[in-house]
């Protein structure tokens, strides 16, 4: 056998992805698997969607053709979601030009992105971001520039203005991509904090891009009583200029049906739809159908799911506290973002991936370290991201188990 036949081959994957590697997401999930570790990482429900939607995607599988659907997405769904938008947004949009149904809003993210985003060209993202992001972005030849969400001194996540402004004013930035309520901060963005992005889109020229996925997962209480989702394109003369994603998954906790949309005007749903059509064409026929069955339940059906999330978030948040993690209880969303500096120093460990790791070895409890998530790595470093999006068995369990680290374990 020859030396060639022995050396180890040269990466095979494109170098616009080889920095990427493995998502940490099913990183974390593997080493949490195999730790039998309790699994506060990845952002899933451990809990099935409701049954009326279940129960339609089983007729549609039964009654209805499994061909492909229209490129842009059943009229059935287009529908609902425009009709859904219409009563949320107080606007009216054309199913048939303004909606396209993706592959969930990792699909709807990458279309976009590469739809509407030419090479060369530069996106403006919030650190710390969905991981996903930076990587649609790599894919489309463009460049990154990041705005950083700072916490202040109670642990509230907002962005320095001018830092913004001299972001969006950089020499060919295409599109600002806002993520509200926000993964993995727990933001909401504020009316005031949305215009002062809308008043640079249109000085400059730029599109927005909003990834709603947690709309309907806003905790409106004594922690945050002015919290409200709101939609950038409903905002002065941004309709034309905003590209709206979002997904069934988070709100009927169906990730895996990963069904998700784009709402746009005509001219920039043609730049997604160009891009969409080569990524998947269509998405699931019978899962369209039951997804525009979902969209047409009763409003209780989201506050309950509001309030459930809600209490999750705090029979998490109070077991964090008293362990010495410091954090504002998010306003939205799925997550918790702690500063994990008083734990981490009474152990004696450096930064989030040690923190990490020790959680998982030896507490048996597996989280996110969100360094990951930011371009300054340095940002992230103090912090941990905790998923509540669990039942509540699965969290007593976690908090049991954290528990441990009141006598240093």
């Amino acid at each position: 056998m020859t030396q060639s036949q022995h050396a180890t081959p040269p990466p095979a994957t494109a170098t616009r992805l080889q920095a990427f590697g493995t998502t940490v997401f099913a990183e974390i999930s593997r080493r949490a698997l195999a730790a039998q570790a309790v699994n506060l990482g990845q952002g899933f429900p451990d809990f099935e969607g409701p049954d009326f939607v279940k129960d339609a995607a089983e007729r549609a599988l039964r009654d209805h053709p499994n061909q492909y659907a229209p490129l842009a997405g059943l009229p059935v769904l287009t529908k609902a979601i425009a009709d859904r938008w219409r009563e949320d947004a107080k606007a009216t949009i054309d199913p048939a030009n303004e909606v396209t149904v993706t592959a969930g809003c990792t699909e709807a993210i990458a279309a976009t992105i590469l739809g509407l985003v030419n090479p060369g060209e530069k996106v403006v993202v919030f650190e710390p971001f969905y991981d996903s992001y930076v990587a649609c972005i790599a894919m489309a030849g463009a460049e990154m520039i990041a705005v950083a969400l700072r916490p202040d001194a109670e642990g509230r996540f907002g962005f320095d203005a001018d830092e913004l402004a001299r972001a969006m004013a950089t020499p060919g930035v295409r599109a600002v991509l806002v993520n509200t309520p926000h993964n993995p901060t727990g933001k909401v963005f504020s009316a005031p904090e949305l215009q002062s992005i809308a008043e640079l889109c249109k000085k400059h020229d730029v599109i927005a891009i909003t990834d709603e996925v947690y709309d309907r997962l806003v905790y409106r209480d004594t922690h945050n009583p002015d919290a409200k989702h709101i939609r950038m394109a409903t905002l002065p003369d941004m309709a034309q200029r905003t590209v709206t994603l979002n997904s069934l998954g988070k709100t009927f906790s169906l990730t895996g049906w990963k069904i998700g949309w784009a709402i746009a005007p005509p001219h920039l749903s043609a730049g997604v739809r160009a891009a969409h059509q080569f990524l998947t064409f269509a998405v699931a026929t019978p899962l369209q159908r039951a997804a525009a069955a979902a969209l047409g339940v009763d409003d209780s059906y989201y506050a309950q799911l509001a309030e459930t999330f809600r209490a999750q978030r705090d029979l998490l948040a109070e077991a964090l506290e008293g362990l010495g993690f410091r954090f504002a209880r998010p306003a939205g969303g799925y997550f918790i973002l702690a500063d994990h500096t008083q734990v981490s120093q009474r152990l004696g460990l450096a930064d989030d991936l040690a923190m990490c790791n020790h959680l998982i070895e030896k507490v048996g409890v597996a989280t996110i370290p969100p360094s990951v998530f930011y371009v300054r790595k340095e940002l992230g470093r103090p912090l941990l991201r905790f998923a509540f999006c669990k039942t509540e068995q699965t969290l007593r369990a976690a908090v049991e188990r954290l528990g441990g680290l009141k006598t240093g374990q």
